[in-house]
């Protein structure tokens, strides 16, 4: 109800101002992020918004929004597809209750170990032209794809491969990821990120799927989980920078073009800046000696995967499209030596 009433109360508004920055070729774009106003994802974000003007000669101007700031994280597909919102910087697995591929392409749980991998499937090995399968019957074009980088994994106890997973009380989000560590046999249960800290420090949970090393550095959880994997072995998320299929049909080649440009400029900003963070905030653990960073051998890495391929053999029967995103997956990883 709460959505349908913002559908109402906004449509007319946006159709009148999408129609007039259509005639003047000039576009005023409204974007929401999944992310909240702060994160380090978030200001890289801006940054982005920042380059597209640049790009564009000041032709488009993105207002970025952080999260929930019309419309929650789960409704954004719909808002971007209504014109409510113009597009969004978002995880597509948010929207896999809608169709089950885009939880698929989103966390192929276990198959990337570097973000290159994934940009180089999105670009070269048919992903890009799935995800556009998917999003324009939902009224969205897909832009571009990024990706915050491999997520480091937090513990209180040591981990050094799959036999120490066994039992582990863990927090990991709903769907693929939670799905690949109960069968390595973990005991993963379903906690907002709000609660990782708290849940960690009172023992409710052993380990976490969170973030980011330097992000769960700098948030103190090293504090309460002393012994970290890194780099991660388990989850880099598919960030899509999504428009209104209207308003880009409307858009001219070359505006276009810059929008693509600056997402590929803006995913290598992002996981190069991350990255960077990442090797300062594991200097400084290694240097305390109360922290001790794991990082798994590739016998060990290979073991998780082997679990994570039973599940996306199973995810592909969900819908026709996960099917063809686990065919097009698996033969892109299979003919760059990815599935050993």
């Amino acid at each position: 109800m709460r959505f349908t009433a913002r559908l109402l109360a906004a449509t007319a508004l946006v159709s009148a101002g999408l129609a007039g920055a259509a005639a003047a070729q000039d576009f005023s774009l409204k974007f929401q992020s999944s992310d909240p106003a702060g994160n380090a994802n978030f200001l890289l974000q801006q940054e982005w918004a920042k380059d597209v003007a640049a790009k564009t000669d000041g032709r488009v101007e993105v207002d970025l929004l952080p999260v929930e700031t019309i419309v929650a994280h789960t409704e954004s597909q719909d808002a971007v597809a209504a014109g409510i919102i113009d597009g969004h910087v978002t995880d597509t697995s948010y929207f896999a209750g809608k169709e089950p591929a885009f939880g698929l392409i989103a966390n192929p749980v276990g198959a990337w170990s570097d973000p290159q991998q994934m940009f180089d499937f999105m670009e070269n090995g048919g992903g890009n032209e799935l995800m556009n399968e998917m999003l324009e019957p939902y009224g969205l074009h897909f832009i571009g794809a990024t990706t915050p980088g491999l997520e480091a994994f937090l513990s209180k106890v040591p981990l050094d491969g799959v036999d120490d997973l066994k039992g582990l009380k863990m927090r990991a989000p709903e769907g693929m990821v939670q799905k690949v560590f109960a069968a390595a046999g973990a005991s993963p249960v379903n906690l907002p990120g709000s609660e990782v800290f708290t849940s960690l420090d009172k023992g409710v949970i052993d380990a976490a799927d969170y973030t980011v090393f330097s992000t769960n550095h700098a948030q103190g959880m090293h504090d309460v989980a002393n012994h970290p994997v890194y780099p991660g072995f388990h989850s880099m998320p598919l960030v899509e920078v999504s428009i209104n299929k209207g308003v880009w049909d409307s858009m001219p080649e070359d505006i276009q073009s810059a929008l693509v440009e600056s997402v590929k400029d803006f995913r290598q900003l992002q996981v190069s800046t991350l990255a960077e963070r990442d090797m300062a905030a594991v200097k400084e653990a290694e240097a305390n000696a109360d922290i001790t960073v794991h990082n798994w051998s590739d016998e060990e890495r290979a073991k998780f995967r082997a679990f994570a391929k039973t599940e996306w053999e199973k995810a592909a029967e969900a819908s026709d499209a996960s099917r063809k995103v686990y065919d097009t997956l698996t033969a892109y990883l299979e003919e760059n030596g990815l599935l050993k």
